[in-house]
Order: C-alpha cells, then structure tokens, then sequence
C-alpha cells in the first residue's frame, strides 16, 4: 500500500512508498482514503516524526471496514487521526464524521484540524455575542475558520494579517475589521485567538481587557515568547492565557463543522489543492505563506 511516511534527515524529510496494509482493532474503522489536508506544522516539524511513520492527520475517505458501532461501510466520512496520508488509513470510531452521500467531499478534507482547533478555543473563551474578538494570522486556515466562527456567535471580529495582501476574502467572511500587524489595533479586546506566537503573544496579552482570554493555539513564528516582569499582573477582573489542542473524540463536533459547512454558515478555506505526489510544493508554497488558507491534496 503507498502512503507518504517520514524520513527524517533524507531528502524534504518525508516520501511516497509502500507500507503495511494497517488494520483496525476494535473501536476503530477502516477507511479508503481519497482526499487528505495538510497542516502547516505537519510539514514544518515533520523531522519530529520516526522513520517509516505515515504522516497526516486530515482525510476524507470512504468506510470499507466498520466496527457496527459508528459509520457503516460504504459510508464517506471525515476523519482525524494519525497516519491520514496513506490509501488506507485506519481511525477511531469517535474520530470520523458520516458526510451526506450528495456532498462535494474533497474539500471537507482540510477541515478536521483547522475546523475542530477554531471551534474548541472558540466554545472555552464563553459566549462570543456582544464581545470583540481578535484573531490573528488571520488568513491561514484557523485564522479564517475562526473569523467566521466568532461571527456566527456575535462578536466583533478583528483579523489581523502580517500583509495587506494576505487580507483579501476576510471582510467576506465575516472580518468587521482587517489590519495588518497588532500595532493598528485600536482599544482593547476581549478574546483573542492567537496562532503567531512569540512576540506577538506577548503583545496580544497586553491588549485584553480585564476579564478577557487569551487563545494560544499556534506558535507560527517559532520564535520564544518573553513577558516582562510584572505585564502578567493588572487590576480588574483577571485575563487568562490558555493553550488549546484538546482534539479527542472529535466525531460530534466534526459533525457539527460539517452541518455548518452544509448550511452556507462556514466556508472551507481550500487555498490549494493538487495530487498528492505534489507535497514537495504544496508544502513550500504552505511554508512560503503563499496559500491562503489550507493545502488539499487528492490521493490519486
């Protein structure tokens, strides 16, 4: 079976080749993987992973194995978990989400990570209706995903991208505001989702409001985050920082994404797509901030 696995220290750290047909155990389907979406840290970090790994955690597929318990065999279904990128790929049962047999499938692909990162920051900083939120790298596929989310619960939503050009499409989406850098930021906010990291952290902490919540969810800039002494003190109600990654048992709200998507509520940010025997430059033009939004590839 082909599948794209890990090798690190050897050419761009990952290949196509052939491995083991996985099998699933109890809990667990198995799917016939037919679109796969790719994450900026899975090609960023990839050397993170041990030779031989399959890679990917995005993937949209249909059922050919069931466990009677989740989706039937036969069924499509979007699915998360370890080792997407491969023709056959095996998942947790409370993993995958069924999509409607008349769907355009492919595009839910680059929705699980993205979608379900977005939706869980979102549902821990409270009711969103009335507040203002920030997000920023706002034109990648969580910064978008999030824009429309904070929308659809009735913030005031402020996108801030690194480049005026990188703005285009987030007023569409449901941006009120769309600024380039923190600095043109004007008065405080009461959530903001972060996914830059590093200085930019540092700096999205000091424009809470008492009361607000700042989102950790990426660290884009790999760069170290420094507080000075004493910014994490002020008075009023107290700001909170909190990190996000929480994806277990992700079916309900995979589902939930979904049904958004199917409404016209949420809009999946496809940015590229091409086969799979392609990563090399799906993955530079992903790390050269060149895609707006996620990477689509279909396992051809």
């Amino acid at each position: 079976m082909r599948a794209i696995v890990a090798t690190p220290g050897v050419g761009p750290g990952y290949r196509l080749a052939d491995v083991p047909e996985p099998e699933p155990g109890p809990g667990e389907v198995l799917v016939e993987v037919e679109h796969v979406g790719v994450n900026h840290g899975e090609v960023r970090h990839v050397s993170a992973w041990p030779a031989g790994s399959v890679l990917g955690h995005d993937g949209v597929g249909r059922v050919v194995r069931a466990d009677g318990v989740g989706p039937r065999v036969g069924d499509r279904v979007v699915a998360l978990g370890p080792g997407a990128w491969a023709r056959r790929a095996v998942f947790r049962s409370d993993a995958v989400a069924t999509l409607p047999p008349d769907e355009d499938v492919a595009r839910f692909a680059a929705l699980p990570t993205v979608g379900l990162t977005a939706l869980r920051s979102l549902r821990s900083a409270g009711p969103l209706a009335g507040r203002r939120v920030l997000v920023t790298g706002a034109s990648g596929g969580v910064g978008r995903l999030a824009v429309q989310l904070a929308r659809a619960g009735g913030a005031r939503v402020v996108a801030v991208v690194g480049a005026a050009g990188r703005g285009a499409g987030l007023t569409e989406l449901g941006a009120h505001e769309v600024v380039v850098g923190l600095g043109a930021v004007a008065g405080p906010v009461d959530v903001v989702v972060e996914t830059v990291g590093g200085a930019q952290l540092v700096d999205a902490w000091r424009m809470l409001a008492p009361g607000g919540t700042l989102l950790s969810v990426g660290w884009a800039s790999g760069e170290p985050a420094t507080f000075p002494v004493n910014s994490t003190f002020a008075p009023g109600a107290s700001r909170s920082l909190r990190s996000v990654g929480d994806i277990s048992a992700p079916a309900a709200d995979l589902a939930d994404l979904v049904a958004r998507v199917r409404s016209g509520e949420l809009e999946i940010p496809v940015g590229w797509r091409g086969s799979w025997r392609r990563l090399d430059a799906a993955a530079a033009a992903l790390l050269g901030r060149r895609v707006a939004g996620k990477v689509l590839l279909d396992v051809d």
